[in-house]
């Protein structure tokens, strides 16, 4: 039987197609690596992403000069925060004050320069004894789970049930002799559940990763595991919490000295001046303003910096 040929469609136009021949394409393998290109990481990642944003470099600027002025207030002004003299009480601002004095002769450009010190002081301290102290019992419970998971969950959930500053103040009234480390172990009593909280999730999701199965069939005991692989793979989020909860230290400082109960009336805060300079407002004197605005910089330094650091060390929203 002779074979039939089915006859070719017709090409209209429009319709033509062009083919490359082997010679003009070049293809490369499917899996192969660029060796040129060195393999970016989860942190080299994160530092790539946020060196392109805006907000991080206008947060690390006001970073840098929130530091230099902790570190150095020196710089910025020759007087004593702690002098102060009748005769120069409520002097408007000069060249000299260039914020003017309040009503006990003090300095307020000074003092607002100095104030930075406890302020940051508290906040800072606070930060890193939370973030150790939360970050390793979430990490601990999420890790091994079992009971130790339940009792550390159980004691994070009372201290988590209590307000920070009612908890604050209440302490705090109790306490004769206040200094900045009494204020910095009061606030970490207080708020290290949440940062466990996030630690202890991080952990349970790490803990079933292929990396972890493979440290503990090379023989890797649980708790070199733990601070090998899990620790340093759940800091992402704890970083960013604890950076923001910096600001929120720094706030809950300035409002217990505002009401008398945090630092001594002898320190330098700026809580204590803008208690001081609220009796002024209604007379005229915006004393108040001044500390209470170099405050409201601070803390809006690190929620910037910390909103910007979710971004970046957020796996989920690194894929959105």
């Amino acid at each position: 039987m002779p074979e039939t040929t089915r006859p070719q469609p017709a090409s209209y136009p429009g319709q033509e197609r062009f083919v490359a021949g082997p010679d003009a394409v070049s293809v490369a393998a499917v899996d192969a690596v660029a060796a040129d290109v060195h393999p970016a990481g989860f942190w080299k990642s994160a530092w790539l992403e946020l060196r392109t944003k805006p907000e991080f470099i206008v947060s690390m600027v006001l970073l840098a000069m929130i530091v230099v002025v902790v570190l150095f207030p020196g710089l910025f002004t020759s007087q004593d925060p702690h002098y102060g003299s009748l005769e120069q009480s409520l002097l408007p601002p000069s060249s000299e004050h260039w914020f003017g004095t309040d009503r006990q002769g003090y300095d307020i450009y000074t003092r607002t320069i100095y104030g930075a010190r406890a302020s940051v002081a508290v906040g800072v301290l606070t930060t890193i004894t939370v973030v150790l102290l939360g970050g390793l019992l979430g990490c601990v419970a999420g890790f091994f789970g079992g009971w130790i998971d339940s009792v550390i969950a159980r004691l994070s959930d009372i201290f988590f049930g209590i307000p920070l500053i009612l908890a604050a103040v209440v302490t705090m009234q109790m306490i004769s002799s206040r200094t900045v480390f009494t204020v910095v172990i009061v606030l970490a009593i207080f708020s290290w559940p949440q940062i466990a909280r996030i630690a202890r999730s991080a952990a349970i999701a790490i803990r079933n990763e292929e990396f972890i199965t493979a440290s503990r069939s090379l023989g890797a005991s649980r708790v070199r595991t733990l601070f090998t692989h899990v620790i340093p793979n759940a800091l992402g989020p704890v970083i960013v919490v604890g950076t923001i909860s910096l600001g929120v230290f720094i706030v809950t400082e300035a409002t217990l000295s505002y009401l008398g109960i945090g630092l001594p009336p002898t320190a330098v805060s700026w809580g204590i001046d803008i208690a001081a300079g609220q009796h002024l407002l209604r007379e005229g004197t915006p004393i108040l303003f001044y500390p209470a605005a170099a405050l409201a910089i601070t803390v809006l330094t690190f929620m910037m910096l910390g909103d910007v650091l979710r971004d970046a060390l957020d796996p989920k929203a690194r894929t959105r």
